[in-house]
């Protein structure tokens, strides 16, 4: 940065906030978008840092107007010294504006949908951007505004997930799926427009896979994240694909496939390796560290979780996609907990869950929930048990139900009870168990 650069907070935050990418994804998706609307451009992660330090204080032409094909904005709401004067702009905004085009979108659309989400939660936000505003889709040409939609819908269904769960949001995820597959069935669109619509479909079927693997339902789960993979592979998405067959092994191990879970696992660390984003390729490593150690086999799941915390280590890379945010150093040392309670190793696994409590903070309520009831299990389990431990872990994941819709939370609760129930000759134990019973726990 220059001496006399001033960074440009708002550019940055639009990237950040409101495409959640990378500089790198925001560069392509910069390019896409101006192969869509008929321009040429270069656009490098480099130059998206000059934008955000200040050092180019007034983009190109060209890229003022993909900018304001991707965010509906000028150049100054952009955090850009304006290319005209204010007179100037007064007298030909008219002609860049079309004001009864269903298609133009006002300066602040965006962050009204973000104030809707998070006034009204996740159920306002997909009507916003997917259903009552949203154009017709036969007959009408798809642009950005779409692709933007859907994005916003699959960031919705993320952040209200990381704190609630899944149970009250599958239905507004299967709502937002349906239009996003009516846009891309009966739209049209240029073929790089249909390519990004396509990806960011793909996205928010993995989203919607996600909450009906935490909701239980497996086979729902299974078609979803298919049906992302299928969209990866035409969008030809690279990431999306390495995400997709990450998921596809996540639900393999739930459902008691583990060689499944390490082909799929694997299949994503092939994808995932050129991509230049060493904490995807360290989750991967993860997942299959976890089919490992469902077969039993020691020495290959000890290997992937060394791969894994050595690109770990590595630290964190401006390729690395939004979604790998909840790949925290806390879930870091969870989902080796996991590994060590599939091969028996429980009182490595009850520390590991503890390290994972302790970094996860206050953040991500659902992981932490399910995490502190592997404390307890791990404790009732191990060869010399800890009730005091076990029982005051157990006491922690009650106060999580009331918030946390989580079928995979219920099912944790059932095996801290059957954990529990080894000692039920013991004053805590039984006493926890007693509570337990009492409680009336709503189905997720």
């Amino acid at each position: 940065m220059t001496a006399d650069a001033l960074p440009n907070n708002v550019i940055r935050g639009v990237r950040e906030v409101q495409f959640r990418m990378s500089r790198e994804e925001f560069a392509r998706l910069v390019n896409t978008t101006a192969a869509a609307t008929g321009e040429n451009t270069g656009c490098t992660a480099r130059l998206v840092a000059a934008w955000e330090r200040g050092e180019v204080t007034s983009p190109r032409p060209v890229y003022e107007r993909v900018l304001h094909e991707l965010t509906g904005r000028g150049l100054a709401e952009l955090g850009f010294r304006p290319r005209r004067t204010a007179t100037e702009t007064a007298v030909r905004l008219p002609q860049l504006a079309h004001p009864n085009d269903p298609y133009t979108r006002k300066a602040d659309d965006t962050d009204v949908e973000r104030r809707a989400l998070l006034r009204d939660g996740v159920g306002s936000v997909t009507s916003v951007a997917l259903g009552l505003n949203g154009p017709q889709s036969s007959g009408r040409r798809m642009g950005m505004r779409e692709v933007r939609s859907v994005v916003a819908s699959t960031m919705a269904l993320y952040a209200h997930d990381h704190d609630h769960g899944s149970a009250v949001m599958r239905r507004e995820a299967t709502k937002a799926l349906h239009t996003s597959y009516e846009w891309l069935n009966h739209g049209h669109f240029t073929q790089a427009t249909g390519r990004l619509l396509r990806s960011a479909t793909g996205a928010l079927s993995i989203a919607a896979g996600w909450l009906s693997f935490d909701s239980g339902q497996h086979a729902d789960a299974r078609s979803l994240y298919n049906e992302a993979l299928a969209a990866a592979r035409l969008a030809q998405d690279p990431e999306l694909e390495a995400h997709s067959f990450g998921c596809l092994s996540l639900l393999a191990k739930a459902s008691g496939r583990p060689r499944e879970a390490v082909a799929a696992a694997q299949a994503a660390r092939s994808v995932a390796g050129p991509l230049g984003s060493p904490r995807m390729h360290a989750l991967f490593a993860m997942r299959e560290a976890g089919g490992w150690a469902l077969i039993g086999d020691r020495s290959a799941c000890d290997a992937a979780i060394i791969d894994a915390h050595a690109y770990y280590a590595k630290g964190p890379r401006e390729n690395d996609p939004a979604w790998l945010e909840f790949f925290t150093p806390a879930e870091l040392a969870g989902l080796e907990a996991l590994c060590r309670a599939d091969l028996g190793q429980h009182e490595r696994a009850a520390y590991g869950a503890e390290q994972a409590v302790l970094l996860h903070g206050e953040a991500f309520a659902r992981n932490r929930a399910l995490y502190v009831a592997d404390i307890a299990v791990q404790n009732a389990v191990r060869d010399r048990p800890d009730l005091d431990a076990a029982v005051d872990a157990a006491n922690k994941v009650l106060t999580f139900v009331p918030e946390v819709k989580s079928r995979r939370l219920l099912n944790a609760l059932r095996e801290v009870e059957a954990a529990l129930q080894r000692h039920a000759k013991a004053p805590l134990a039984s006493e926890w168990l007693d509570k337990h019973r009492a409680l009336t726990i709503d189905s997720a």
